[in-house]
């Protein structure tokens, strides 16, 4: 079900795709004061809605500045790294019939694959800066990264046993008859505490924990560069968002309303709850993440993949 229009539809999804990500800071700064009962960004425009331009200007304007003691060619690299991987992803994202880049059969694989490319970007960050707090920064991350991405993959696994398909336009298409969160309520949790360990959003921040590390791995970053770390992250949010529509609440799937609009209504649902999730947990120390990962979080991936292969076997020999 790949586009007919292929050159439209990856246009169409890279601006959309850059648009929502600079929409999201508005978005995310006006929730939380709503949330917190204070005023979020107001003065500029109706609603404060042109914050995010006068934002853009001001990242625009600022000096791009490379410390003298830094690995230059690394550090300028790093923040295009996850700036591309993500939106890599967006290729294989089904966003409607017809709406998606490529429909790849091994599509899931695909976006495990680059999310875990995208742990080169804060590591070769913190690596590259030759400064402590962001070579700790750059550090965390690859253990946090890497070890939620174990768990992100085996909660993945039993949507791919019921749908028998890697592809994310067959596993919209499987659930036709029940949402997958029904059947794979553990994987979908599973799955979204993962994700917010991947983006490394609050309670999982802890990479650019302020309190300890200043900025973490983007400590000496400014101007654009600084810039494509900040997009990268809410762009990832989105990715994580409409990956949770699509494989455990039906995509595109629903009644009366087009296809594209479900879609957009369940990505913008879980995009605030991320928010929502930022407003509301404290951070917990590092060595409490990686104990819940590897003490919690793999039993519970493991007993739900046993489980689910159990049951698809006992259902498919009756």
């Amino acid at each position: 079900m790949t586009s007919p229009y292929p050159i439209l539809c990856i246009v169409g999804i890279v601006v959309a795709a850059l648009t929502i990500a600079a929409y999201l800071i508005w978005v995310e700064r006006r929730l939380l004061a709503l949330w917190q009962d204070r005023y979020g960004p107001n003065r500029v425009g109706p609603f404060g809605l042109l914050q995010v331009a006068a934002d853009a200007i001001k990242m625009f304007m600022k000096e791009d500045w490379i410390p003298p003691f830094a690995d230059k060619p690394v550090f300028i690299v790093a923040p295009a790294i996850v700036f591309v991987t993500v939106l890599m992803s967006f290729a294989v994202l089904p966003v409607a019939p017809g709406i998606i880049v490529s429909d790849l059969n091994i599509g899931l694989l695909f976006f495990l694959g680059m999310s875990s490319l995208g742990v080169y970007s804060v590591v070769l960050a913190g690596w590259s800066s030759n400064n402590k707090y962001a070579l700790v920064g750059g550090l965390r991350a690859a253990a946090q990264m890497l070890s939620y991405e174990v768990f992100m993959g085996l909660s993945l696994m039993g949507v791919v046993m019921l749908a028998g398909s890697f592809s994310l336009a067959a596993i919209v298409e499987a659930q036709k008859k029940v949402w997958f969160v029904i059947p794979q309520f553990a994987g979908f949790v599973l799955f979204l505490i993962a994700g917010l360990a991947e983006t490394r959003r609050t309670p999982f921040d802890l990479p650019e924990s302020e309190s300890e590390l200043v900025a973490g791995y983007h400590s000496e970053y400014s101007g654009m560069k600084f810039g494509m770390f900040f997009i990268g992250e809410y762009m990832g949010v989105t990715l994580i968002s409409g990956m949770i529509a699509v494989l455990f609440f039906g995509g595109w799937l629903g009644p009366a309303l087009p296809g594209l609009v479900w879609f957009l209504i369940k990505t913008f649902f879980f995009i605030c709850f991320f928010v929502l999730v930022r407003a509301a947990l404290p951070r917990p120390r590092f060595d409490q993440l990686m104990s819940f990962g590897w003490k919690a979080m793999l039993p519970l991936a493991l007993a739900n993949l046993l489980v689910t292969g159990a049951v698809v076997l006992v259902w498919g020999n009756r």
